[in-house]
């Protein structure tokens, strides 16, 4: 299972494995961009870099693996994922209907205690003088996360599986590396004071609603950065 964070695995803040340990410095790395996207994986290399034996090393790749931000080509050895409008899209669907959903159910389910722990985590987000400037929107990963403690008060171990631990650090990737800085910042947290509210007033099919239409926006958002990076490519 990936590591996540101390609510969700007590291996987020400190691997316990070499394993543990090098799969989340490599997930960072690749989230962030410091490990390219698209390149080529190379064991001899990552061993070095982490300071890793290949044993756990390999099995770090095939969690990474599992979780999508590397892939296997027959022939052609293991890359890191691209980012790519079609992979954007592809991912983005399938995020809006189920984070939609998610959202819904944790307007039913999560504790009012949980509603506050949200509200508050939105004001630790406004402190931060980027987020009020407009200039940036960075969250770290896990339960610092917004989206990331919504689905969490979905209950649903299903959506928690498939968000949380399947798919969050792919959509992470285009998060970090695409959609955190720009005129969407300003846009993107007033969004979630709006779903937050939705949850608050226990209006599920709202806070649905709302939490569709705030990835779709997202998701427009990184498309734009998506072409206009390649665009730059072409014409560099």
């Amino acid at each position: 299972m990936t590591i996540l964070t101390t609510q969700h695995s007590p291996n987020w803040r400190s691997p316990i494995t070499a394993s543990d340990r090098v799969l989340f410095e490599i997930q960072q790395a690749i989230v962030e961009g410091r490990i390219v996207a698209g390149s080529k994986i190379s064991e001899p290399e990552l061993a070095r870099r982490f300071d890793v034996s290949r044993a756990p090393l390999r099995e770090a790749l095939a969690r990474l693996e599992r979780c999508h931000l590397i892939e296997r080509t027959p022939n052609a050895g293991a890359r890191v994922v691209t980012l790519s409008a079609a992979g954007l899209l592809s991912l983005y669907q399938l995020r809006e209907e189920l984070e939609g959903l998610a959202c819904r159910l944790a307007a039913e389910q999560m504790a009012d205690a949980e509603i506050v722990e949200l509200s508050q985590l939105l004001e630790q987000h406004l402190s931060t003088q980027r987020v009020r400037e407009g200039e940036s929107y960075y969250q770290e990963a896990g339960d610092l996360d917004f989206h990331y403690r919504v689905i969490l008060g979905s209950k649903n171990p299903y959506l928690i599986n498939i968000l949380c631990d399947e798919l969050y650090f792919l959509v992470r990737m285009y998060r970090v590396q695409l959609g955190m800085n720009g005129p969407r910042v300003s846009r993107a947290f007033d969004e979630h004071k709006v779903i937050l509210q939705a949850i608050a007033n226990r209006d599920g099919e709202l806070a649905d609603l709302l939490m569709r239409r705030h990835i779709a926006a997202s998701r427009r958002n990184i498309e734009k950065q998506l072409n206009q990076k390649d665009f730059q490519h072409d014409y560099s």
